[in-house]
């Protein structure tokens, strides 16, 4: 029998800012190893606040926060984050890019070296490592950003809309590739997008989220198993799926 191991746990998580309002509620969810969770919601529900507290990147007001059973602040050197842009180096190659966090840890010269190869191939850019960031199109800059966000080897990956910048055809490109990547690597990962159709093509699971202040609205498993191609989008258990969660996130926007 698979034993469920928690990766992220929140009980009775709470975010505000000074004496502002409350941006999220007490706020209790369990997140297990290898899941893939995306968060919908309204703007101004928490969905990118609710990550940046993961990383550590802002502290809880209240409640309990626990990575791998440490703090976001002990439990930093196992997660990665990607944001929308793609927050390449300019004056840096898409080599130099994609070993700058092996560089940060001192890795030696022959370690980065293979660590890096073996990313650029994974991700198909060994053919413009040398090249720069003005260089790429938007969807090879953001590969270029998941090979350096992978190449610590992250447990946890957040990312806060990384393809909110790509054209529609680029953006569901992009989403089988990191579903590609996510087989292969089997990291967990917590995705902020306000695209239901991405959401169900990606997630294991979708937290609807609702605002003022932010609260779980509904917690939706998605289940169509591994290897996802681009096909399943024209299913019609995909397009229930889509019309179920669209109809949650109407009901969590505000009256």
């Amino acid at each position: 029998m698979h034993k469920r191991v928690p990766q992220i746990v929140l009980e009775g998580v709470a975010k505000r800012y000074g004496q502002g309002r409350t941006i999220l509620d007490p706020f209790d969810l369990t997140v297990e190893k290898g899941e893939f969770v995306s968060l919908l919601g309204p703007s101004g529900c928490g969905k990118s606040t609710l990550l940046k507290l993961i990383a550590g990147l802002s502290p809880v007001s209240a409640g309990e926060l626990r990575i791998d059973g440490m703090t976001p602040k002990d439990a930093r050197e196992t997660m990665s984050f990607l944001f929308q842009d793609a927050t390449l180096l300019p004056w840096r190659t898409v080599r130099a890019n994609v070993g700058l966090g092996l560089e940060l840890e001192h890795a030696t010269r022959d370690r980065r070296r293979a660590k890096v190869d073996g990313l650029l191939e994974l991700v198909g850019l060994a053919h413009v490592a040398g090249a720069y960031p003005r260089e790429l199109s938007g969807g090879m800059k953001m590969r270029a950003s998941i090979a350096r966000a992978l190449a610590t080897d992250p447990r946890l990956l957040l990312m806060d809309e990384p393809f909110a910048a790509l054209d529609e055809m680029s953006r569901d490109r992009m989403g089988e590739e990191l579903l590609r990547f996510y087989e292969e690597q089997r990291w967990t990962v917590m995705f902020v997008t306000h695209s239901v159709t991405e959401a169900v093509f990606l997630s294991t699971r979708i937290v609807v989220l609702a605002p003022n202040p932010g609260r779980i609205h509904a917690d939706v498993p998605v289940r169509f198993g591994s290897m996802r191609t681009a096909e399943l989008r024209g299913t019609p258990e995909f397009e229930q799926k889509v019309v179920e969660v669209s109809r949650l996130l109407r009901e969590a926007r505000p009256a």
